[in-house]
């Protein structure tokens, strides 16, 4: 789709930043990813689209676009069920 050139500038900017892209395979393609995971779990613990965007500097419409490729990843069918595919880690509060 000629996103070449923007996929090595985002390569390069995460490769500054210290982080990589993970490839795309069969194997990770149900898994989530980071920005779908952090997502996933400030709506578990109740956030609002609004309030998930606001803290990870992303409109809630992208939360949106997020949340709805986790349902797909995860089989469920709303945000209600994420606290039974995504048990909360007793050792980490949600950030402020």
């Amino acid at each position: 789709m000629g996103a070449e050139a923007y996929a090595e500038r985002a390569r390069r900017e995460l490769l500054a930043t210290g982080e990589t892209a993970r490839k795309r395979t069969v194997e990770t393609h149900g898994e989530l990813t980071a920005q779908e995971a952090r997502i996933a779990s400030l709506a578990r613990d109740g956030l609002s689209n609004p309030e998930i965007g606001t803290r990870l500097f992303i409109s809630p419409r992208t939360v949106k676009h997020h949340l709805r490729n986790v349902f797909t990843k995860l089989d469920i069918s709303s945000r209600n069920q994420l606290h039974r595919v995504l048990p909360r880690d007793p050792g980490t509060a949600a950030p402020l």
